[in-house]
């Protein structure tokens, strides 16, 4: 057990004035100290003397709780106290010169210790000092610049084939009791992927072959069945190469959420058709470029966006993709399918999906998704991502995104029935997940913020206790929102961050929300991500810089652009972030919204998880912008909940208190909405220009 006091003292290289810069500093400690997920600065009434902080600690062995605490110093640059708010635990830490080798001798000194945390006395003294020599050690690395920033799960080429093993079969992905009871299904579910590879045409042909009639899509027309959707697939095959679209060729697919566009995403891959999801959001005059510049065939496309491709050459093919159209004229995706005549030439090359990675005004880069590489790519989605087999998965985020046709690649090999709407309204979301026990909800974070405006009445009507993951991803999650979601919904929220290039990086669980509610997470089976300067070289853990990553689906390349920076198997994600002692990576924002205001880089990311918190604000942006004085400053939008005053100063001083005064917006502007891709990503060049037509 902890003694009522245990004394620390080591030696290192560095000066007093560096060291007390991060030690005395309370926010830097998550960086440095395992088990401290995040500190902020709070206002004691009374207390203007001293700082006092609440911070999250706990994780792993330890359940996460608040700790209150102060900051007093008595000496600068020499000796401060960290002494507990809410109980009787006190500690000293004192910083003195060391003649012997001109660097520092720390000496620490914990009173009560084990008064800070429930779980604590159950550990001993040796666990404490062990603690603090781990975390100075990684502060002596940071202004040492040692290279320790990576987060590396890869390990091993042997441990890694065995951890793939394991988690195929523990999800079950393969059964072991199928191998030996129905070999030839399991002969014909390998047959299948052995002839359409790891591709959405080969996960439901291998689901065919092992069990045709289970529901494989639930959309607003009614249920299909695995097999419905792969002989679709095939005849829909087969009627492109009637209409002389041959292999090589590439399509365009603009569509809500439902089986049919599924269908035509397989039949592409098996034709070896490129298919270019379009973006709903695009303008006319950008899907005539987009048809120009990939020389599109046809477009598959939704009634509604008939208006969308009007400016479309005549040559380009107009399919409706529903069985009657209201456009005079219109082929149907009905018509085009023949159950007598479903034969096609089997293609050198599987069909790729291109995705398109930018908002709704630019010109938008469109991305090559790899096809997955086996089973370890489905090991290394699941290591995250608690899935299994049988699955009923909501997918309320757009299927022309990157992350819900990922979502659908990996509906496949747990045989998943995947729910669909056509649009997300969030009263009819969870009434969806009510009405088909649906057990996985997959959305972007615009969305859970819908859902939470529901009135609680409202929610209270949908039983959604069969939920066991909600996972968001697509654009940055407020910590306030993760965890007003957990507390709504159960511990079951899991935020993933990525992009289209690099598919994954990290995964945040439950624990890691409730711990660091900031966190992107750690990176899952089968992923490295490390920190990079901007010359390539490793940085210190807690240290800022670029985000690259390797895993097996980085994407393969853009058609229309080059490809971001890859160093030593690792690709730019073109965000800036740091790692910290558990691994878990935080973001600070795109590289290219950073701003140096006064001399000073300041990150918009941290203002807007600031603002985020506070409960009169529902929605937050926050850029930089030119400033005659500083070089550059911060304007922040605002979108308060409906009835609440907020008051700038009010702002400002919040903002100056929690974080520092280079981070507080020099300008607020209120609206009642931000403008968003049809993805639900803030778009913040429409904010930079200034044009609010949007509200």
């Amino acid at each position: 057990m902890i003694s009522d006091v245990v004394d620390f003292a080591l030696r290192v290289q560095r000066t007093r004035s560096e060291l007390w810069h991060l030690l005395a500093t309370p926010q830097w400690y998550p960086r440095f100290f395992r088990g401290i997920g995040a500190v902020t600065r709070i206002v004691e009434p009374g207390q203007d003397s001293t700082e006092a902080f609440a911070a999250q600690v706990g994780g792993g062995p330890l359940p996460v709780s608040t700790l209150r605490f102060r900051i007093r110093e008595y000496r600068r640059e020499a000796e401060f106290a960290i002494e507990g708010i809410d109980s009787g635990w006190f500690g000293s830490v004192r910083l003195t010169d060391d003649p012997k080798t001109g660097g520092t001798r720390i000496s620490a000194a914990m009173f009560r210790v084990a008064l800070a945390h429930e779980r604590l006395p159950e550990l001993d003294n040796s666990a404490i000092t062990e603690w603090l020599h781990a975390g100075i050690t990684r502060v002596v690395e940071y202004l040492d610049g040692t290279p320790t920033a990576v987060a590396d799960n890869t390990r091993n080429l042997a441990s890694l084939q065995i951890s793939i093993v394991r988690q195929v079969f523990s999800s079950g992905v393969v059964s072991a009791f199928d191998a030996m009871k129905r070999p030839d299904r399991g002969l014909r579910q390998l047959n299948s992927l052995y002839r359409w590879g790891f591709t959405l045409a080969g996960g439901y042909a291998a689901a065919t072959a092992h069990s045709p009639t289970d529901t494989a899509i639930i959309d607003d027309v009614g249920a299909h069945s695995f097999e419905r959707v792969h002989y679709r697939s095939n005849w829909i095959a087969a009627g492109m190469h009637n209409l002389g679209i041959r292999d090589g060729a590439a399509i365009g697919i603009l569509a809500r959420n439902h089986a049919a566009m599924v269908e035509t995403l397989a039949a592409c891959g098996k034709l070896g058709v490129e298919a270019v999801m379009v973006n709903t959001g695009l303008s006319p005059r950008q899907i005539e470029e987009l048809s120009h510049r990939n020389n599109l065939s046809a477009v598959f496309l939704d009634d509604e966006f008939d208006e969308l491709v009007r400016e479309l050459p005549g040559r380009v093919l107009r399919i409706a993709t529903r069985p009657e159209s209201v456009v005079p004229n219109r082929i149907t995706l009905q018509e085009l399918v023949g159950e007598d005549a479903w034969s096609f030439p089997r293609p050198q090359r599987h069909g790729r999906q291109i995705v398109l990675t930018s908002g709704t005004s630019g010109s938008p880069k469109a991305a090559v998704r790899p096809h997955p590489r086996g089973f370890g790519t489905v090991a290394a989605m699941l290591s995250k991502l608690p899935l299994q087999l049988g699955e009923r998965m909501l997918i309320a985020a757009p299927l022309f995104h990157s992350w819900g046709f990922g979502l659908l690649q990996i509906a496949t090999p747990v045989r998943a029935t995947v729910v669909l709407q056509d649009r997300f309204d969030p009263e009819e979301c969870l009434a969806a997940v009510s009405r088909y026990r649906c057990t996985s909800l997959m959305v972007v974070p615009i969305m859970l913020q819908r859902l939470l405006d529901l009135p609680p009445a409202v929610r209270a009507r949908y039983d959604t206790s069969s939920l066991r993951v909600i996972a968001s991803c697509g654009s940055p999650l407020p910590g306030r929102l993760a965890h007003e979601v957990m507390d709504a919904f159960g511990d079951v929220l899991y935020n993933f961050y990525g992009s289209t290039e690099v598919s994954w990086a990290t995964v945040a669980d439950p624990a890691d929300l409730r711990a660091a509610p900031a966190t992107a997470g750690t990176p899952p089976l089968g992923t490295r991500v490390a920190i990079l300067d901007p010359h390539g070289a490793v940085m210190p853990l807690g240290a800022v810089g670029r985000v690259f990553v390797g895993n097996d689906m980085l994407f393969d390349g853009y058609t229309n652009a080059d490809s971001p920076a890859v160093a030593d198997g690792l690709m730019d994600t073109g965000d800036l972030g740091y790692l910290v002692g558990e691994g878990r990576l935080f973001l600070c924002g795109r590289d290219d919204e950073m701003i140096i205001s006064g001399g000073e880089n300041v990150f918009p990311r941290p203002v807007e998880d600031a603002l985020a918190m506070l409960p009169e604000i529902q929605e937050v942006a926050v850029i930089g912008v030119p400033d005659q004085e500083f070089g550059q400053r911060l304007a922040a939008f605002v979108v308060p909940h409906l009835g609440a005053t907020v008051e700038v100063e009010w702002l400002r001083r919040y903002i100056r208190d929690r974080l520092n005064r280079f981070s507080v917006p020099r300008d607020f502007t209120f609206l009642d909405a931000l403008p968003r891709s049809a993805t639900g990503k803030i778009l913040k060049r429409v904010l930079a220009r200034g044009d609010f037509d949007f509200v």
